[in-house]
């Protein structure tokens, strides 16, 4: 069965960033400095107590994946609304 993606970028030339904000967030979780997509799943599903594997991955539960993903996602989140915040102070402070 084909995997389909959901989550869509309005501007897909921010995939890259997305990705660096991803494995920021992903680091200062763990502890552990930067590391490949692959090893920071690893990481985080073993802190998780999730257990994840190489490869296929499609019988893990929703609540499992979600131990996972929700913090990372959920801090992406709060990063992104404090970058805005801070982009829009710069702003009205410009003449």
């Amino acid at each position: 069965m084909a995997r389909r993606r959901r989550n869509k970028l309005l501007v897909p030339e921010a995939r890259a960033g997305m990705e660096r904000l991803k494995q920021q967030v992903i680091s200062r979780q763990t502890g552990s400095p930067s590391q490949s997509p692959e090893q920071m799943k690893m990481e985080m599903a073993q802190q998780a107590g999730v257990p994840y594997k190489p490869g296929y991955n499609g019988d893990l539960k929703t609540e499992e994946a979600g131990k996972m993903g929700g913090p990372v996602g959920g801090q992406m989140v709060k990063d992104l609304i404090q970058i805005a915040e801070e982009e829009l102070v710069r702003r009205q402070s410009r003449p």
